[in-house]
């Protein structure tokens, strides 16, 4: 089983668990919540599992924070909804994992009775494709609109980057964890420490 729930991001000085939005879901959070390993500058990444993000989340915590943030909203560890907002409330959404995106999207005909059984057939294929196709076409403007976000929370990638950021939300990996994850990096943001191990 993959991880379902949210992949949250953003820069304080404090724990964002510390964050008031948090403050109402009650004291057995900690067991949903995974911290991932911080990235210098304050960025902070916490793993929520499903039930406790919400969409109006986003504005609060950037509100709270005073910088960008963004949430991947991430289904079986196979595919995720980025959501980005900056303190003008500019917004950005990106999908990653595109082919198991587009199988997520397609619209099944209404005639079918049996979902598993039109799965298995061409016409679900070359749904998939056409869809495939679709959001392939917004890649480039979500790539840009990344980056943007990303300049505005002060990290500079070099406009070089946009090809590699699109090359990105093009590729396909088995943990949609480790594409956000690259994602960021290719964004600019500094690389999370990560512990030496003890000898």
């Amino acid at each position: 089983m993959g991880f379902s729930g949210h992949l949250v991001f953003a820069r304080s000085e404090r724990p964002l668990l510390e964050a008031p939005l948090f403050n109402s879901t009650g004291p057995g959070l900690r067991d949903d919540v995974h911290e991932w390993q911080p990235r210098p500058g304050g960025w902070q990444t916490l793993q929520l599992e499903q039930g406790i993000w919400e969409d109006e989340h986003l504005p609060t915590l950037v509100e709270w924070t005073g910088a960008p943030a963004c949430v991947a909203d991430v289904s079986d560890s196979s595919v995720a909804l980025v959501t980005g907002l900056d303190t003008d409330g500019h917004r950005w959404q990106a999908w990653i994992n595109l082919d198991n995106a587009a199988a997520l999207l397609v619209e099944e005909p209404e005639d079918v009775d049996d979902v598993s059984l039109w799965m298995a057939t061409p016409e679900f294929e070359e749904a998939i494709g056409h869809k495939r196709a679709e959001l392939d076409v917004d890649v480039p403007a979500d790539a840009e609109g990344a980056l943007m976000w990303a300049s505005a929370a002060g990290v500079q990638a070099a406009a070089a980057q946009q090809p590699r950021v699109e090359e990105l939300l093009r590729a396909q990996e088995t943990f949609v964890e480790e594409l956000f994850d690259a994602l960021l990096d290719e964004l600019g943001f500094p690389e999370a420490i990560h512990p030496a191990p003890q000898p």
